[in-house]
């Protein structure tokens, strides 16, 4: 099954975080039909999602989200395009990604 692992880093505190990974929530249910479920923790979030050919999790801190996402066998050929509209997505969300 094909993976995809995206880090951001981030200057937003977990509480800025919460509310950012709020909006992917949304994003994700209403445009992509994901079933998310959330998991606060003193430290760290996670959140599940699922939907017919992907799952996978968010995992939200005070200063990084680690997406990682398994595709289906029909959505791996797509690995490429979906990787690169999760980045957009995110730095729609989250500004560019800072130069290294």
């Amino acid at each position: 099954m094909p993976a995809l692992n995206i880090t951001r880093t981030h200057t937003l505190g977990l509480a800025g975080a919460r509310a950012v990974a709020e909006r992917w929530r949304e994003q994700a249910e209403q445009e992509w039909g994901m079933a998310c479920q959330s998991e606060p923790g003193e430290t760290e979030d996670r959140m599940h999602f699922a939907r017919s050919g992907v799952s996978g999790e968010l995992r939200v801190t005070d200063t990084r989200f680690d997406l990682q996402l398994k595709l289906g066998f029909l959505l791996g050929a797509y690995s490429g395009k979906i990787e690169e509209k999760i980045r957009a997505n995110l730095d729609a969300l989250l500004g560019p990604e800072p130069a290294a």
